[in-house]
């Protein structure tokens, strides 16, 4: 397995985005990127991204920059943690400084819009020519940076690839897995979602376990089959 020997790039300041580059940033040295110049002045000087994470303190070696091209140039590992609304066009921006080797990693949940391509499927189009991986699962961003004991996934077509991720993530408390089905690893993390609300829903309604128990149980099944019917 390939060390890593330069920086990683985390693209996008919001919860998960700044969540994971804390926490990568403890195994590798690590920038972040920002919109906002007041936001990445903040993780700097204070460690901290209040409007997203509250009084929640980041790893201190973390650097952000509101500059683009500082974070994605030299990068040994690109990750991408931008919203699904607004993914491609960072993309098509940092694909101006990429480094022609280095893997793509989305940490986006959800399907572009017009399109209803999966995040994996955007890096596919907008940069043919690098190995793509996810990072999904069942991640709440405060719990993680407060180092309650979570569990997440990299799916990757390449093992090598997965496997460096896999070495990037992991913490005591955080357990990194990795599986070669990208396709049913992102629809997991979208579909998921859908039942998460009908959830709520349930619970609105005063129902009481069971009738979530029943809705999660129907939806695993239905995840799956939508799943295999899409090639996973």
């Amino acid at each position: 397995m390939r060390v890593v020997n330069s920086h990683i790039a985390v693209i996008g300041a919001g919860s998960w985005g700044t969540t994971v580059a804390s926490v990568v940033a403890q195994n590798q040295p690590t920038m972040l990127w920002a919109r906002r110049d007041e936001l990445a002045k903040q993780i700097n000087t204070q460690h901290q991204n209040v409007d997203y994470l509250g009084g929640a303190v980041l790893t201190e070696s973390l650097s952000c920059s509101a500059k683009l091209q500082d974070v994605v140039q030299n990068a040994e590992i690109v990750m991408m943690a931008v919203p699904s609304n607004g993914f491609r066009e960072v993309l098509i921006e940092v694909a101006k400084y990429i480094s022609p080797s280095a893997p793509i990693i989305s940490l986006t949940k959800g399907l572009e819009r017009e399109t209803l391509m999966r995040m994996s499927e955007v890096i596919v189009e907008v940069l043919p020519r690098h190995s793509v991986a996810v990072l999904t699962g069942p991640n709440l961003a405060h719990e993680i940076l407060a180092g309650q004991p979570a569990a997440t996934v990299v799916a990757c077509a390449d093992d090598e690839v997965a496997k460096q991720i896999q070495v990037l993530v992991t913490r005591p408390t955080l357990r990194v897995y990795t599986n070669p089905d990208v396709l049913g690893c992102e629809i997991g993390g979208v579909v998921k979602n859908v039942i998460a609300i009908a959830s709520g829903i349930v619970e609105g309604m005063g129902f009481g376990d069971n009738s979530k128990a029943t809705l999660i149980t129907r939806g695993l099944a239905e995840m799956s089959r939508l799943g295999v019917a899409l090639g996973a």
